[in-house]
């Protein structure tokens, strides 16, 4: 008996952030802004770990999310009145400001035109483009690559809770200033970000990332991603890419210690290949990147050929 048919002719190129699509952090226009000294700040959250894992930490000692405590020291900056009235609005406002990689966003464009190939329109392969960020997503949200995505997951912050009873009335409560976690992205759960793109999660309300959903009917298969990030700790999402027969890109952005992490994790067979954090014409990103597309969409060609062929029928548009 032939094979379903699936299309499964989505190739998705899964993003980090930091020093992948920019050559910095995406915090620097934020300290900019309120005259914050980004290297203080960075050395203050590299010691928080120890300062509440210490037995004479008030309340004792405690564990924290080394990705994510970030986000708690920022609130103490807006309660401390360092980033005074602190909001996502100003959030997306300093996202404007951010000064991405060489190539960007021009080159998302570029590599989407690639489906544009008579050869893969006719088996109605498509590129898309997502964000998977430890970043802030109102920052990307007004950055210049917002619309040029796919979708984004990356860390929220809201404004004060909801207060009990809060269903009862009608409006807001707060004014908007950020005073509370509401999601985060770390590193190891980026790769849940990446099997809610591989179910559909994105697009489709009825399924969860925990839902059920046979391999062969899934909206993109591991095999047809591409994952570029540019460090150490994005090992976890490397591996799981490259486990199911996706590819992997090791970037590095300007700077001696940016190079020898990403040459490290192309010995240690952590990523397929490696090259600068540049996206213009002709650059070793843009050749390889482009290189790797065109090679997963010639197999999606083959593989929708082969199916159609064991149904008798001639390849076309799915309906």
């Amino acid at each position: 008996m032939p094979p379903p048919l699936y299309t499964q002719s989505i190739i998705a190129l899964i993003w980090d952030f930091d020093k992948t699509l920019s050559h910095g952090y995406m915090q620097d226009p934020l300290f900019a802004e309120f005259g914050v000294d980004g290297r203080k700040f960075w050395a203050e959250v590299n010691a928080l770990a120890d300062y509440y894992g210490d037995p004479k930490c008030v309340g004792g000692p405690a564990r924290v999310g080394k990705d994510t405590i970030y986000l708690n020291h920022i609130l103490t900056y807006v309660h401390d009145g360092i980033f005074k009235n602190l909001t996502n609005e100003k959030l997306r406002e300093l996202g404007g400001r951010l000064r991405l990689a060489p190539g960007l966003p021009a080159f998302f464009d570029r590599m989407r035109a690639i489906a544009d190939d008579p050869a893969y329109a006719k088996h109605d392969i498509a590129i898309e483009h997502y964000i998977v960020s430890t970043g802030l997503r109102p920052m990307i949200e007004g950055s210049a690559l917002a619309n040029a995505v796919d979708g984004i997951w990356a860390c929220e912050l809201l404004p004060e809770a909801a207060p009990p009873g809060y269903q009862d009335h009608i409006g807001s409560f707060g004014k908007g200033i950020v005073a509370q976690i509401g999601y985060t992205i770390d590193n190891t759960s980026k790769t849940r970000a990446i099997f809610e793109i591989n179910k559909g999660v994105n697009r489709n309300p009825s399924v969860e990332v925990n839902t059920v959903v046979p391999e062969d009917q899934r909206r993109v298969p591991m095999q047809n991603m591409i994952y570029i990030a540019d460090g150490p700790s994005d090992v976890p999402s490397f591996s799981l890419v490259n486990s199911k027969g996706g590819k992997t890109l090791g970037v590095y952005a300007p700077g001696e210690l940016n190079y020898e992490n990403a040459a490290l994790l192309e010995e240690q067979g952590r990523v397929n290949s490696i090259a600068p954090a540049d996206y213009q014409a002709g650059s070793a990103a843009d050749r390889w990147l482009s290189r790797t597309i065109r090679q997963m969409a010639d197999r999606i060609v083959r593989d929708r050929q082969a199916i159609f062929s064991s149904y008798g029928g001639t390849p076309g548009h799915a309906l």
